[in-house]
């Protein structure tokens, strides 16, 4: 088991002068098999009062735990929440096992899961470059076909989602809930299903793939729906609808941090459910996070953990009293 906060840190503290308290928490425990209800009543419980630490763990998918590995090198913690993502090149998909092996140690080590599917567009091979291949922007009525049932894209699509079903399926009976975050920020155009707004745009792709995981029996996701902190606001208009989401996030890429106005437009659309930032680059303050209470989880993109953060700053973030990492992150059975 891994011990997620000792008595001692080291290096750590030496680094923490402005944290008057280290908070300790016993060893880590193996989660239990359960359902993805439990996951969401949790972050429901500490909605306002504990943000759950997260880090992304992008490509190559033969190192699912590269950058969770490194807070760990920083801090001596373990991410109270693991990210990995169902890629895109040839290479990492070839390897989606290993992204599936890493999210079952997470959480039999303690801690919560999540992906995110960077896919490749329908328009273009079923394994893809970034650029041009999920970065790329396809026509409306190439969209309008994806979408509509019994064009060549629509079933190029569906074959695109199956393949990642028995993936998903392998989580599910395994009892571990996944945060699922596909399609993420709707608003934004620099991906192919993105700055879609109505019901026939973004909304629709996403109810789509959940029908269809709902039938295929996959009822250990909790459905994500993300938008980017895009100025232009407006962000209700890429919402599927409640029924659909189970968690509304942000990305916040275009400041540090979420401004009260976010949080307050990220609210109103959650309308009661947990919310989260999805993606940041700079770890969140105590200021964040006690001036924005209702964030149940962050997650910090993968290179920008020590891209963007010193190693004080990170110290700083995974020691904040509200913050639960691995080993604090206690689910009920």
């Amino acid at each position: 088991m891994r011990i997620p906060r000792s008595p001692v840190i080291l290096g750590a503290a030496l680094l923490l002068g402005a944290v008057t308290m280290i908070h300790q928490a016993d060893n880590a425990e193996a989660f239990p098999v359960t359902s993805k209800a439990t996951v969401l009543n949790y972050l429901r419980s500490i909605s306002g009062t504990s943000t759950v630490s997260g880090q992304h763990n992008k490509e190559p998918a033969t190192s699912p735990g590269q950058y969770t590995q490194q807070v760990h090198d920083v801090t001596g913690q373990w991410p109270g929440l693991w990210g990995g993502d169902m890629m895109f090149r040839s290479t990492d998909i070839a390897n989606r096992q290993r992204v599936i092996d890493q999210a079952k140690t997470e959480w039999a080590n303690g801690s919560l899961v999540a992906l995110t599917w960077h896919a490749c567009s329908p328009t273009v091979g079923a394994t893809c470059e970034f650029e041009g291949g999920v970065k790329t922007r396809i026509t409306d009525a190439q969209f309008q076909q994806i979408v509509t049932g019994g064009t060549a894209l629509n079933q190029t699509w569906r074959n695109r989602m199956a393949a990642v079903v028995p993936f998903l399926r392998q989580l599910r009976d395994a009892g571990v809930p996944v945060l699922w975050r596909p399609f993420h920020e709707m608003n934004e155009t620099w991906n192919w299903w993105g700055g879609r707004p109505g019901a026939n745009g973004g909304a629709k792709i996403f109810q789509q793939m959940k029908d269809y995981f709902d039938s295929q029996g996959l009822t250990n996701l909790i459905w994500v729906w993300n938008v980017q902190d895009n100025p232009a606001g407006g962000w209700a208009n890429y919402y599927p609808g409640s029924n659909y989401v189970d968690v509304v996030s942000l990305d916040a890429w275009y400041k540090n941090h979420p401004s009260s106005g976010d949080y307050q437009q990220i609210l109103s659309i959650a309308g009661g459910k947990p919310i989260a930032i999805a993606e940041m680059g700079k770890v969140p303050t105590a200021s964040l996070l006690n001036g924005q209470p209702r964030w149940a989880y962050f997650m910090i993109w993968s290179e920008q953990l020590r891209g963007n953060n010193s190693n004080a700053e990170i110290q700083t973030a995974y020691f904040l009293p509200r913050v639960l990492n691995q080993g604090e992150v206690r689910l009920p059975g």
